[in-house]
């Protein structure tokens, strides 16, 4: 009778330890922090994908521009009015509804364009596929588009007036420091007459108001109120050229908006259809076996 082998034991349970043993590599990448980590990063990316950068980047540059502008035309708007009375013993009624109102459009325009943020945000991404589902909900963001587009024309075309007329102030400002700093006046302490520009001054302006002589008023007309407020009116024009560009941002941005809201009903009409010969094709693979 032959003898029979001896088996090593330890050595018949090695391939199946083997086989069933669990390397610290796959453990780690099923783990609960690897699920988080792959939880939290989806989740950014589709917030992400949500964001209307090109909306984004007009409400900034819209808010920074309106902001400037205020500020600017308001403390313009101020030195302005302390130079006509106290260097030309003028009053003017209209300045300070002037500045309320410079202060109310600029309210209003930080409001719009925390609006058209607002519509840009819906029309964006997933949010699009998740609120223009329903033909009043896509009829409804269509006529808000058009709505701020005819809005944003208007205002366009505003400012675009407040950016000529910026022009004119900023560029009689400039005469007038030209004035200040001629030799006649630096050095030779002349007058500074106004008389050849009666037509700028109200009528009823007595001639000698139209005159600048006494050093002190010099000095007020020049280094007080001329060479502030024109630095003043040069950024004012700035940011409203600022303003400018941000407004045909978002027109552009609101008619993407709109096209993208439009098309959706079609894009989703073709899904149905893709799916539907989808569901065709695999029900006829089926029946064929």
């Amino acid at each position: 009778m032959p003898k029979s082998k001896r088996v090593d034991m330890s050595s018949a349970h090695i391939p199946l330890k083997s086989r069933y043993t669990f390397s610290q590599e796959s453990f780690g990448k099923y783990s609960e922090p690897s699920y988080k980590s792959e939880y939290v990063g989806s989740r950014c990316d589709d917030c992400m994908t949500r964001v209307p950068y090109a909306t984004l980047i007009a409400t900034i540059m819209c808010l920074i521009g309106v902001g400037i502008f205020c500020g600017t035309m308001y403390r313009g708007a101020t030195l302005s009015a302390l130079m006509l009375n106290e260097v030309f013993h003028l009053r003017l009624n209209w300045l300070e509804p002037l500045q309320t109102t410079l202060v109310a459009l600029g309210a209003g325009m930080g409001a719009l364009g925390l609006m058209v943020l607002f519509v840009g945000c819906l029309a964006t991404g997933a949010t699009r596929h998740k609120v223009y589902r329903a033909w009043s909900a896509r009829v409804g963001g269509r006529i808000s588009c058009a709505v701020f587009m005819s809005i944003t024309y208007i205002l366009q075309i505003i400012w675009l007036s407040l950016f000529v007329f910026l022009i004119i102030v900023t560029l009689y400002y400039t005469i007038f420091w030209t004035l200040c700093s001629s030799d006649r006046v630096q050095n030779q302490n002349q007058c500074i007459d106004f008389k050849q520009f009666d037509f700028m001054f109200p009528s009823g302006t007595r001639p000698e108001d139209m005159e600048i002589c006494p050093p002190h008023e010099i000095k007020l007309f020049c280094k007080d109120y001329v060479e502030k407020a024109e630095v003043m009116f040069i950024l004012a024009t700035f940011a409203c050229l600022l303003v400018i560009l941000s407004l045909v941002h978002y027109l552009m941005c609101l008619s993407a908006n709109y096209a993208h809201i439009r098309d959706h009903e079609k894009l989703q009409e073709l899904q149905e259809i893709q799916n539907l010969n989808d569901l065709e094709g695999l029900t006829a693979s089926k029946d064929r076996f």
